[in-house]
Protein backbone atom coordinates (compact mmCIF):
# COMPACT_ATOMS: atom_id res chain seq x y z
CA UNK A 1 0.00 0.00 0.00
CA UNK A 2 2.70 1.93 0.92
CA UNK A 3 4.30 1.66 -2.82
CA UNK A 4 0.69 3.00 -4.18
CA UNK A 5 0.99 6.13 -1.82
CA UNK A 6 4.61 6.96 -2.72
CA UNK A 7 3.63 6.69 -6.51
CA UNK A 8 0.98 8.89 -6.13
CA UNK A 9 2.88 11.01 -4.73
CA UNK A 10 5.68 11.06 -7.23
CA UNK A 11 3.07 11.37 -9.86
CA UNK A 12 1.93 14.37 -7.87
CA UNK A 13 5.21 15.68 -7.89
CA UNK A 14 5.54 15.55 -12.30
CA UNK A 15 2.48 17.00 -12.22
CA UNK A 16 4.35 19.99 -10.40
CA UNK A 17 6.99 20.35 -12.68
CA UNK A 18 4.95 19.84 -15.54
CA UNK A 19 2.85 22.55 -14.58
CA UNK A 20 5.87 24.81 -13.68
CA UNK A 21 7.95 24.28 -16.47
CA UNK A 22 4.30 24.97 -18.65
CA UNK A 23 3.86 27.86 -17.08
CA UNK A 24 7.64 29.15 -17.32
CA UNK A 25 7.74 28.69 -21.11
CA UNK A 26 4.01 30.40 -21.64
CA UNK A 27 4.57 33.31 -19.78
CA UNK A 28 8.87 33.71 -21.78
CA UNK A 29 7.14 33.33 -25.19
CA UNK A 30 4.47 35.64 -24.06
CA UNK A 31 7.04 38.34 -23.05
CA UNK A 32 9.65 37.53 -26.23
CA UNK A 33 6.24 38.04 -28.25
CA UNK A 34 5.27 41.46 -26.83
CA UNK A 35 8.63 42.81 -26.92
CA UNK A 36 9.70 41.71 -30.63
CA UNK A 37 6.50 41.58 -32.08
CA UNK A 38 4.39 43.75 -30.55
CA UNK A 39 1.68 40.83 -29.93
CA UNK A 40 0.77 37.72 -27.57
CA UNK A 41 -0.68 34.18 -27.10
CA UNK A 42 -4.06 35.05 -25.18
CA UNK A 43 -4.56 31.88 -24.51
CA UNK A 44 -0.72 31.65 -22.35
CA UNK A 45 -1.76 34.56 -19.95
CA UNK A 46 -4.62 32.79 -18.74
CA UNK A 47 -3.52 29.31 -18.93
CA UNK A 48 -0.64 30.63 -16.77
CA UNK A 49 -3.09 32.02 -14.62
CA UNK A 50 -4.50 28.26 -13.95
CA UNK A 51 -1.39 26.71 -13.80
CA UNK A 52 -0.29 28.62 -10.75
CA UNK A 53 -3.60 27.76 -9.13
CA UNK A 54 -2.98 24.37 -9.53
CA UNK A 55 0.64 24.48 -8.60
CA UNK A 56 -0.49 26.64 -5.48
CA UNK A 57 -2.86 23.64 -4.36
CA UNK A 58 -1.31 20.58 -5.54
CA UNK A 59 1.84 22.00 -4.08
CA UNK A 60 -0.05 22.44 -0.23
CA UNK A 61 -0.34 18.94 -0.62
CA UNK A 62 3.37 17.51 -1.31
CA UNK A 63 4.05 19.98 1.26
CA UNK A 64 1.76 18.88 4.11
CA UNK A 65 2.50 14.97 3.25
CA UNK A 66 6.10 16.14 3.81
CA UNK A 67 5.30 18.20 7.39
CA UNK A 68 6.86 21.38 5.50
CA UNK A 69 3.84 23.87 6.01
CA UNK A 70 5.60 26.33 8.54
CA UNK A 71 5.45 25.53 12.50
CA UNK A 72 6.17 27.54 15.39
CA UNK A 73 8.76 25.23 16.75
CA UNK A 74 10.29 27.22 19.04
CA UNK A 75 7.47 26.74 21.42
CA UNK A 76 6.63 23.25 21.01
CA UNK A 77 10.58 22.61 21.33
CA UNK A 78 10.03 23.24 24.89
CA UNK A 79 7.29 20.72 25.80
CA UNK A 80 7.73 17.20 26.93
CA UNK A 81 6.92 14.22 24.53
CA UNK A 82 3.23 14.13 25.85
CA UNK A 83 2.18 17.73 25.80
CA UNK A 84 4.04 17.56 21.99
CA UNK A 85 1.53 14.84 20.98
CA UNK A 86 -1.04 16.91 22.17
CA UNK A 87 -0.16 19.54 20.14
CA UNK A 88 0.42 17.61 16.89
CA UNK A 89 -3.31 16.23 17.82
CA UNK A 90 -5.04 19.55 17.95
CA UNK A 91 -3.33 20.87 14.91
CA UNK A 92 -4.39 18.20 12.79
CA UNK A 93 -7.97 18.35 14.29
CA UNK A 94 -8.01 21.79 12.99
CA UNK A 95 -6.18 21.01 9.84
CA UNK A 96 -9.31 18.28 9.68
CA UNK A 97 -12.16 20.82 10.09
CA UNK A 98 -10.36 23.37 7.69
CA UNK A 99 -10.06 20.92 5.33
CA UNK A 100 -13.82 19.45 5.21
CA UNK A 101 -15.35 22.88 5.49
CA UNK A 102 -12.80 23.53 2.24
CA UNK A 103 -13.95 20.55 0.46
CA UNK A 104 -17.79 21.08 1.22
CA UNK A 105 -17.11 24.76 0.00
CA UNK A 106 -15.83 23.71 -3.00
CA UNK A 107 -18.46 21.34 -3.41
CA UNK A 108 -21.45 23.76 -2.60
CA UNK A 109 -19.69 25.92 -5.23
CA UNK A 110 -19.20 23.05 -8.03
CA UNK A 111 -22.70 23.90 -10.41
CA UNK A 112 -21.91 27.23 -10.54
CA UNK A 113 -18.40 27.07 -11.30
CA UNK A 114 -18.91 24.20 -14.24
CA UNK A 115 -21.52 26.29 -15.45
CA UNK A 116 -19.26 29.48 -15.87
CA UNK A 117 -15.96 29.31 -18.85
CA UNK A 118 -13.27 31.04 -19.09
CA UNK A 119 -13.03 33.88 -21.69
CA UNK A 120 -10.44 33.39 -23.71
CA UNK A 121 -10.03 29.43 -23.67
CA UNK A 122 -13.33 28.35 -22.70
CA UNK A 123 -12.84 26.30 -20.18
CA UNK A 124 -15.19 25.45 -17.42
CA UNK A 125 -14.11 26.96 -14.61
CA UNK A 126 -14.58 23.93 -12.51
CA UNK A 127 -11.32 23.16 -13.58
CA UNK A 128 -9.68 25.82 -12.11
CA UNK A 129 -11.68 25.63 -8.67
CA UNK A 130 -12.22 22.31 -8.59
CA UNK A 131 -8.91 21.77 -7.29
CA UNK A 132 -10.21 22.94 -3.70
CA UNK A 133 -12.30 19.70 -3.83
CA UNK A 134 -8.78 17.50 -4.67
CA UNK A 135 -6.72 19.77 -2.02
CA UNK A 136 -9.37 19.73 0.62
CA UNK A 137 -10.08 15.82 0.24
CA UNK A 138 -6.43 14.60 0.27
CA UNK A 139 -5.78 16.69 2.99
CA UNK A 140 -8.31 15.54 5.44
CA UNK A 141 -7.19 12.11 4.84
CA UNK A 142 -3.89 12.87 5.72
CA UNK A 143 -4.54 14.35 8.46
CA UNK A 144 -7.31 11.62 9.72
CA UNK A 145 -4.58 9.13 9.27
CA UNK A 146 -2.17 11.03 11.33
CA UNK A 147 -4.74 11.68 14.08
CA UNK A 148 -5.34 7.85 13.92
CA UNK A 149 -1.55 7.02 14.44
CA UNK A 150 -1.36 9.73 17.02
CA UNK A 151 -4.71 8.08 19.17
CA UNK A 152 -3.47 4.77 19.07
CA UNK A 153 0.14 5.19 19.95
CA UNK A 154 1.72 4.37 16.14
CA UNK A 155 3.49 7.94 15.82
CA UNK A 156 6.81 7.90 15.39
CA UNK A 157 9.75 9.49 17.20
CA UNK A 158 11.07 11.26 14.06
CA UNK A 159 7.59 12.30 13.70
CA UNK A 160 7.43 14.02 16.86
CA UNK A 161 11.01 15.06 16.25
CA UNK A 162 10.04 16.71 13.52
CA UNK A 163 6.86 18.33 14.76
CA UNK A 164 9.24 19.96 17.01
CA UNK A 165 11.90 21.16 14.63
CA UNK A 166 14.79 18.82 16.17
CA UNK A 167 15.46 17.54 13.09
CA UNK A 168 16.54 20.54 11.46
CA UNK A 169 19.92 21.80 10.86
CA UNK A 170 21.74 25.01 12.58
CA UNK A 171 21.36 26.64 8.26
CA UNK A 172 17.86 25.59 7.87
CA UNK A 173 17.05 26.82 11.28
CA UNK A 174 18.39 30.45 10.60
CA UNK A 175 16.67 30.25 7.21
CA UNK A 176 13.14 29.90 9.26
Amino acid sequence: MQKVINLFYRILETILVALLAGMAIMVFINVVMRYTMNSGINVSEELARYFFVWITFIGAVVTFRENSHMGIETLVMFLSRRMRIVCMILSNIIILLCSAIFFWGTWKQSAINASMHAPVTGLSMIWVYGVGMFTGGIMFIIALERLYRFLTGKVREDEIAAFAGENLTIEQLSER
